[in-house]
């Protein structure tokens, strides 16, 4: 199975060391050489300049890792290709190209995983089966708090220049932290409309929005709301959902997941398996992009669902533009 990248940032460079990890060896490079990081993991990997240079090599998959705003200059070729595709999250920085790119791989019959890592979380799942199963009872409130530090994202780099903080790529923190505007609705359910402020607050000398609190109300009445930020030290991001015969927990840090059971007033643990970290996300997601470019399994995150996410993030900046609730089509 031939491999295609299109971008080599820090998330590039990832699945390139898993698709290496899982034993795929061809391997093609589309790069345009604007990535900061050097270039010696890349050593002896073909590379490629042009598009449709790259797209005549046959790529069974691409992978599409460029910053947000370039993503459907890759995308839409690659469908018409009918490559299965990987596509970073957010899909893209606007709704323009959306419908194409939709069309495009229902008549080629290509296949499109939108990265949104989260959804391979084991106690995220486990929330997921626990919800399904009815452990809380009724939805009735959900919070998020996501806070990092933009400045230590990327430490060999300037901060400023990279896609996250620049406006011309597609940044800003709804859009390039859009994860929670995916995986709440996953575990919640559909948003029906939402109000927002989304501001730049810290001082970091950039052009997007670093700061973002954003309300929800659900299709099924329950509430929440999404705090974002990237001016936060030290980072913290975990969630709560209540219904109406109990409590979720969950915090990132440590993956542990957490259910409070009224009738035993105390807390049950679930844990992340002993061996995981960060990265095992990112396999499990590529074993699961090679399963769908073999015809094994469908998307656990389809384009749709990265549309989804992507109208609730534009949706927030226009909410907070207007200063009012806006519904969610």
């Amino acid at each position: 199975m031939k491999f295609l990248i299109a971008g080599l940032g820090s998330i590039g460079r990832r699945h390139l060391r898993n698709l290496r990890a899982c034993g795929e060896e061809d391997l093609l490079l589309y790069r345009t050489h604007q990535a900061t990081l050097p270039d010696d993991d890349l050593a002896g990997l073909p590379v490629v300049t042009e598009l449709q240079a790259a797209l005549a090599h046959k790529p069974d998959v691409v992978i599409i890792a460029n910053p947000t705003a370039l993503h459907l200059d890759v995308a839409i070729p690659a469908a018409e290709a009918g490559c299965t595709i990987l596509l970073e999250k957010p899909v893209s920085h606007s709704l323009e190209g959306l419908d194409e790119l939709a069309a495009t791989a229902r008549r080629s019959g290509s296949r499109i995983l939108v990265g949104f890592q989260f959804r391979f979380h084991p106690t995220l799942q486990m929330a997921r089966d626990l919800i399904a199963a009815g452990a809380i009872g009724r939805l009735l409130v959900a919070r998020v708090h996501f806070g990092e530090y933009l400045p230590a994202w990327h430490p060999w780099e300037d901060y400023r220049q990279g896609y996250a903080a620049r406006s011309d790529l597609g940044g800003g923190v709804v859009l390039t932290q859009s994860h929670s505007l995916d995986y709440l609705p996953w575990l919640v359910g559909r948003v029906d409309s939402l109000w927002a402020f989304v501001t730049t607050l810290g001082g970091l000398g950039i052009d997007v929005d670093d700061t973002a609190e954003i309300g929800l109300l659900f299709a099924s009445g329950a509430i929440g709301s999404i705090h974002l930020n990237m001016i936060q030290q030290p980072p913290g991001h975990h969630w709560e959902i209540a219904g109406t015969e109990g409590t979720l927990a969950w915090d990132n840090a440590t993956g542990l997941l957490r259910l409070y059971e009224p009738q035993k007033q105390a807390w049950k643990e679930f844990f992340a398996p002993q061996d995981f970290d960060r990265n095992v996300m990112f396999m499990d997601e590529i074993n699961h992009l090679i399963h769908i470019a073999r015809g094994e399994s469908q998307p656990l995150c389809t384009l749709e669902d990265g549309i989804t996410a992507l109208r609730l993030a534009l949706a927030a900046c226009e909410s907070s533009r207007q200063g009012r609730l806006l519904r969610i089509e």
